[in-house]
C-alpha cells in the first residue's frame, strides 16, 4: 500500500512569476509579505522541511532540511483555482477560461433573469465581503441574486439563507453554470451563501463551487483508472466536478480538513490523498487580512507534525499552493506567483533543492511515478529525492 498526500495550502505563493506584469501582479510575494508583517512567522515544521530554503522567497532558510524543496512555474496564462489545480494533477490548459472584466454584457444577464424567474443586482467586480455590505439591504428586500465579477474566470453569485433557502440557491448556480458555457465558459460559478443582518451580513460555510469537466486527462483519471484510491478533501470535489474522485470529502474549512487528513493517513489507503485547505484565500488572501493569513499558517504548521508521524516509510507528503493571494497588496484578486514544492519522506533524500520546476505538472508526472506509472505531462523529481 504506498500513500501520496497533496496538500494544497490554497494561495500561499512563494514569489511573482516572470510574467507578473502581464497580470498587474509585479513586487507579490505572499509567503514572503505575510513573515514580514508579522515580523517572522512562527511555522518551525515547514521551515525545518525546507520551506524558507526555496530560491527567491527573500527569506532565511535552516541549514539542514529535513524535506526536499523548490518552486514551480505555471504555464497556463491564468491565476485561478481550476487552472491551479488542473495543472497540479498534469493538466496544461492552453486557452484560459473567458474573463469578463468589468460586468457580464446585457446578453448575458438578461438570460440568466429569464432562466432564474428574478431580476439580479450587482454585475460588476468586487470583493464579496464588501459587496454584500454595499447590496445586502437591496437584496434582502427584493429576494434579487446578487451577481458580481472579480479578475479571474468566475461568476459569483451571493444570496442570503433566509431569503433564498440553500437549495434554490444551489440550484440558480446550475442554471448560471449551464448557461456560462460554450464562447462565454468560465472556470467557476460560485455559490456565495450570507446570513445575519444590517451591518452584520457575513458568508457563511455553505459556499459551493459550480466548475466544468477537466477538458482533458488528469493524473487523478490515471489512478482511478489503475484501481488506486483518489481522495478529495476541502474543494477537491468542486474543482473537477467529481470527475477521478473515488472517495470525496467536502470539508469546509482549514481545520476540518486538517482533520480529515490525519483521519485518512490514520485508517490508511491506497493512492493519492488530495488536500484543499481553503482558509488562506477565501478568509484572509482575498480580504487583505496578513494577519490571519499568518495565523491560518501558524495552525496548520502546529499540525504538521500529526499528519509527519502517521507516514509509513514509503510514503511521500508533498506541500504546495495553487496561485498567490497576498494579503499585503492593494487589491483583493488572486496574484502571479510560483507555487512552493514541499517534500518530505522518511525514505527520502533530505535537503534536496529539486530547483524551479517549469509546469505545475511536474508534481502530477512525479506522483504517477510514485505508484510506478507515466504520465504524459511534466517531468517527475522522484529519481531527484530517492536515496
Amino acid at each position: 500500500m504506498g500513500k501520496f498526500t497533496v496538500i494544497v495550502l490554497d494561495s500561499v505563493g512563494v514569489g511573482e512569476l516572470p510574467d507578473a506584469a502581464d497580470f498587474g501582479d509585479v513586487g507579490t510575494n505572499t509567503l514572503r509579505h505575510v513573515d514580514e508583517f508579522r515580523g517572522g512567522l512562527n511555522i518551525p515544521n515547514m521551515k525545518s522541511l525546507g520551506l524558507f530554503n526555496i530560491d527567491g522567497t527573500g527569506l532565511t532558510g535552516v541549514d539542514e532540511p529535513e524535506g526536499c524543496y523548490g518552486k514551480a512555474v505555471e504555464q497556463a496564462k491564468a491565476k485561478d483555482t481550476t487552472n491551479g489545480h488542473f495543472e497540479i494533477a498534469g493538466l496544461i490548459v492552453d486557452t484560459p477560461f473567458k474573463v469578463f472584466g468589468d460586468s457580464f454584457p446585457p446578453r448575458i444577464i438578461e438570460d440568466l433573469e429569464k432562466r432564474i424567474g428574478t431580476k439580479v443586482i450587482g454585475n460588476y467586480p468586487a470583493s464579496g465581503t464588501e459587496i454584500i455590505k454595499v447590496l445586502g439591504d437591496e437584496h434582502v428586500r427584493t429576494g434579487y441574486p446578487i451577481v458580481y465579477l472579480s479578475a479571474d474566470s468566475l461568476m459569483q453569485i451571493a444570496m442570503h439563507e433566509s431569503v433564498i433557502p440553500l437549495e434554490r440557491q444551489y440550484e440558480i448556480c446550475q442554471i448560471a453554470r449551464e448557461l456560462m458555457s460554450g464562447d462565454d465558459t468560465v472556470s467557476r460559478i460560485i455559490c456565495r451563501p450570507f446570513t445575519d443582518d444590517n451591518g452584520n451580513y457575513y458568508r457563511t460555510e455553505n459556499r459551493k463551487d459550480f466548475s466544468i469537466d477537466p477538458p482533458g486527462y488528469t493524473v487523478l483519471d490515471m489512478l482511478c483508472e489503475k484501481g488506486r484510491d483518489v481522495i478529495g478533501v476541502g474543494k477537491i470535489e468542486d474543482i473537477f466536478n467529481r470527475r477521478g474522485l473515488t472517495e470525496i470529502n467536502h470539508t469546509k474549512n482549514n481545520r476540518e480538513g486538517i482533520e480529515a487528513a490525519v483521519s485518512y493517513l490514520k485508517e490508511g489507503f491506497d493512492g493519492l490523498l488530495f488536500v484543499n485547505l481553503v482558509d488562506f484565500d477565501m478568509l484572509y488572501g482575498h480580504r487583505n487580512d496578513p494577519e490571519g493569513y499568518a495565523q491560518a499558517l501558524e495552525y496548520f504548521d502546529k499540525n504538521l507534525p500529526r499528519m509527519l508521524e502517521l507516514m509509513d516509510d514509503d510514503d511521500i507528503l508533498l506541500i504546495t499552493a495553487d496561485h498567490g493571494c497576498d494579503p499585503t497588496t492593494p487589491g483583493t484578486d488572486h496574484t502571479r506567483e510560483h507555487i512552493p514544492v514541499l517534500v518530505y519522506g522518511k525514505n527520502l533524500k533530505k535537503g534536496v533543492n529539486i530547483g524551479t520546476r517549469d509546469t505545475f505538472s511536474d508534481i502530477a508526472a512525479t506522483i504517477a511515478e510514485y505508484f510506478g506509472y507515466e504520465f504524459p505531462t511534466g517531468t517527475s523529481f522522484l529519481k531527484e529525492m530517492e536515496v
